[in-house]
């Protein structure tokens, strides 16, 4: 038999999932909230270019972070409505990182050009530690498969399980 909260558990875990599932089966338009941020975005990157006086390199930085930008939200909105374990939401996965990754470095370049050296060095070890950070996050941390608390529980409500087979969950 089993307790209330793995019950309560299981019950928000059907729940989170019908909520996934409910969401991946709309009609997979944009929003206007979507629409207004992407025309906002678009507004002030042409005003960039305009008041960037015909400077090329102010230009491409514009223009490279407008893209990436656009590419990292389409990349997101496919990883949310790709299927948990498939093999094109790794893919996705990846592209998100690189393309935050592209972002971070151009961005940190065009901070760090105007600052001193000593600031110039902090903002190139927070840019590492932002890109690093990333990876860890995206490909080397492990959600559990149970929530800290639910194993909590589960220790206090059954002593006389293993540890290590709680430990495994």
């Amino acid at each position: 038999m089993t307790s209330k909260a793995a019950k309560m558990a299981e019950e928000e875990a059907l729940l989170d999932a019908r909520a996934v599932a409910m969401n991946r089966d709309q009609d997979g338009g944009f929003s206007w909230l979507t629409l207004l941020g992407f025309a906002f975005l678009t507004f002030n990157s042409g005003m960039a270019i305009y008041r960037s006086d015909g400077d090329i390199a102010a230009v491409a930085f514009v223009v490279f972070s407008y893209v990436d930008l656009v590419l990292l939200f389409v990349c997101l909105r496919q990883f949310e409505r790709s299927e948990p374990n498939s093999p094109a939401r790794g893919h996705l996965k990846v592209a998100v990182w690189v393309l935050t990754t592209l972002l971070t470095v151009v961005f940190s370049y065009k901070v760090a050009a105007i600052m001193p050296l000593p600031v110039q060095l902090l903002v190139w070890a927070m840019a590492v530690a932002t890109i690093l950070g990333g990876f860890y996050a995206f490909f080397l941390h492990q959600e559990p498969k149970v929530s800290p608390w639910l194993l909590h529980k589960l220790r206090d409500s059954k002593p006389h399980l293993d540890p290590n087979i709680l430990s495994r969950i």
